[in-house]
């Protein structure tokens, strides 16, 4: 079962829109490319989330080969598209919140 999408997601694109841009400081994941809420299920189900990394739940990724994931506690990882799997997930943030205080806007 896929995670749910945080609240703090859905009010970040509801007041700002889709973020597409940079991380301040060199930070991960550096570059960020968000995805709308009404794509975030579909792209879940192409990419095979479910069956190669079972719970997470993808909803941007760094233009680079890396997906943006939350976990079912709402932390943010870097998860790579080649080799997909919840053991290769790197931990960014501990919140989407955390994340969007880094973009550079």
């Amino acid at each position: 079962m896929l995670p749910s999408v945080p609240r703090q997601y859905s009010d970040y694109l509801a007041a700002h829109g889709v973020f597409e841009g940079f991380t301040a400081d060199g930070t991960r994941p550096g570059y960020v490319a968000l995805w709308p809420l009404d794509e975030i299920r579909g792209n879940n189900v192409d990419v095979e989330i479910e069956v190669y990394a079972p719970g997470f739940l993808a909803f941007g990724g760094d233009g680079g080969g890396e997906l943006l994931a939350f976990d079912h506690a709402g932390a943010v990882f870097m998860l790579p598209m080649i080799g997909m799997a919840p053991d290769c997930a790197i931990r960014i943030a501990d919140c989407f919140s955390d994340l969007a205080a880094l973009f550079e806007i």
